[in-house]
């Protein structure tokens, strides 16, 4: 079986997480959906103090064999071991989640179009824009609430790499795209647009 595979991008707060559970929803049984966030690399070797230093909002940030690779198995019809990463730690931890290829696969991560290795394997390359003020204030309540955070950690996280690496990395990834939808999940047009071009393709799997 080949499978579309379907990359979401955006940077933080943008909404893509909330576009990629709706298309998936949409194709129900026949969709499965990957984050990025999922293969952060494993820094076991090093403590606390020296994880929470890493800019995590680099491609470098990333372990993109691993990424390429699973992807390249589900998308010939195998099935995969994705890690889970634990963000209070900044660890991945000993489980894994077992995920097996479906019609349509798609992951969704804010550095998805930075990294070359990875764009071939993109059937439909999607790019939520949203204003800058609107993402980070869903970073602030995400990272508080979900991820154990301190509100200060989290202000001056954004200021020192996650803007920056944004303006260099992420903004630039947008030309990138097939598809630049603004406002992500919430853009009904776009979203019906998607979802019928994606119907339309997986006839023919």
């Amino acid at each position: 079986m080949s499978s579309l595979l379907i990359g979401i991008c955006g940077g933080t707060g943008s909404g893509k997480t909330t576009l990629a559970n709706r298309i998936r929803e949409s194709i129900n049984q026949d969709a499965l959906l990957i984050s990025m966030d999922s293969y952060y690399k494993d820094n076991h070797d090093m403590d606390l103090s020296e994880r929470k230093k890493i800019n995590y909002d680099h491609p470098d940030a990333f372990d993109v064999d691993i990424l390429k690779e699973q992807l390249k198995i589900l998308k010939s019809g195998g099935v995969v071991q994705v890690p889970c990463y634990d963000f209070s730690t900044h660890l991945r931890t000993d489980e894994t989640v077992t995920m097996e290829s479906k019609k349509v696969i798609i992951v969704e991560g804010i550095l998805l179009f930075a990294i070359p290795e990875l764009l071939p394997l993109l059937d439909i390359k999607i790019y939520v824009d949203t204003d800058a003020d609107v993402r980070i204030l869903r970073r602030v309540s995400r990272d508080v609430k979900e991820r154990g955070r301190s509100l200060d950690s989290v202000i001056k996280q954004y200021l020192t790499t996650v803007k920056p690496m944004h303006e260099a990395f992420i903004e630039p990834s947008k030309r990138l795209a097939d598809v630049i939808v603004p406002e992500g999940g919430h853009n009904e047009v776009a979203y019906k647009m998607i979802i019928s071009d994606i119907l339309s393709r997986i006839k023919t799997l």
